[in-house]
């Protein structure tokens, strides 16, 4: 007997154009929006980016803020906003990776302004209305329909020169969203099929990268792969690894990419028992037996940092992430215990391999 289905699917109004060359469109997507006078934001290290994005939609540009800090510090969301109302700006354009999106996103909470964003990481969070700011050590997040993009273009030849480093950790950080989408109490037959080929594109894409790092073909596959992740999880509840995640980078100031492919694997593990049909769905995609050391092996190829101790977390940091990660938990399959959790970040801590039942 089949059991019946009953779900509700809920797409986000967002357009997407994705192609090689297609920074070209730019500038006729932000007329179609309306926008006149844009303010072009980066991250320091990606100044050239934007300057080169301002100068490819000439008159409309209003300047170039290139500030963007990982985690999205209040003051540097504040700055932003100022900057914005300074020069007038109708509209945003988020040129980079995860923390020059999420930086839009805080601008648009406050002030209202569209944003069309220009991913140049497998980061994903261009697809999803989820907004995160740091403050007195702690990460806040949330979501609001200002925050979702109105316009997102994929130009994959913007990801050529990617480091090899930072294209493998902000790849997991994708996969990272699919695997938690896969067993969320709120996921569809869709997502789940986008989760699954999402997980999919981008582990047979990044090995690629690992030995050609130029490959058009392995750049195109692997933001394709993080499109479906990052538009997954904007359809979904985030459940402990991202809690974890959280606690983590805004508790410890922990790279954000980094912090997700040493967790992933142990935060998978953990929930392996109550998510029988989600963990199949992994290592299908993986070509795997098991889906967290399938996780975990992909991590060690692809040659992410092995341990949070890698990061610069230390032993002493371990009670108080604990508290943090437990305090306000996300909906997760398994029943969320500060011993299960300590049991967990031990192991991620040491760079021990995942183990289905840390508890």
């Amino acid at each position: 007997m089949i059991p019946p289905r009953a779900f509700v699917h809920a797409p986000l109004p967002q357009r997407v154009v994705f192609g090689a060359g297609s920074l070209g469109q730019v500038a006729a997507e932000l007329d179609a929006m309306g926008a006149r006078r844009v303010l072009v934001l980066s991250t320091p290290g990606q100044r050239v980016l934007g300057e080169k994005v301002a100068a490819a939609i000439g008159e409309r540009a209003a300047g170039l803020h290139a500030e963007a800090r990982m985690h999205v510090p209040v003051p540097v969301a504040e700055a932003a906003a100022a900057r914005a109302a300074e020069l007038g700006a109708d509209a945003l354009l988020a040129a980079g990776g995860g923390s020059t999106i999420g930086l839009a996103k805080a601008v648009a909470l406050s002030t209202g302004l569209p944003i069309l964003a220009l991913p140049t990481t497998y980061s994903g969070s261009e697809g999803t209305s989820i907004w995160g700011l740091t403050e007195g050590g702690a990460k806040t997040t949330g979501r609001d329909p200002r925050a979702l993009p109105q316009v997102v273009v994929y130009d994959p030849s913007l990801t050529l020169d990617l480091p090899v480093g930072v294209s493998t950790v902000s790849g997991l950080n994708a996969i990272a969203h699919a695997v938690e989408v896969l067993y969320a109490p709120d996921a569809t037959p869709v997502t789940a099929l986008m989760a699954e080929e999402g997980i999919r594109a981008l582990a047979a894409a990044l090995p690629v990268l690992m030995e050609a790092p130029r490959d058009s073909g392995a750049r195109s596959e692997a933001l394709y792969g993080a499109w479906l992740c990052g538009t997954v999880l904007g359809q979904a509840t985030m459940g402990l690894h991202h809690k974890l995640c959280h606690a983590l980078g805004g508790g410890f100031d922990l790279p954000h990419a980094e912090t997700h492919s040493v967790i992933l694997p142990h935060a998978a593990a953990f929930n392996a028992p109550a998510a029988p049909e989600a963990m199949a769905r992994i290592a299908r995609a993986l070509g795997a037996d098991d889906a967290p050391l399938g996780l975990w092996a992909l991590a060690r190829r692809l040659g992410a940092p092995p341990s949070l101790a890698a990061l610069g977390m230390r032993a002493e940091d371990l009670p108080r992430a604990v508290r943090l990660a437990t305090a306000s938990p996300y909906a997760n399959p398994r029943p969320v215990t500060k011993e299960g959790v300590a049991a967990l970040l031990a192991r991620a801590l040491a760079g021990d391999a995942p183990l289905a039942d840390p508890s």
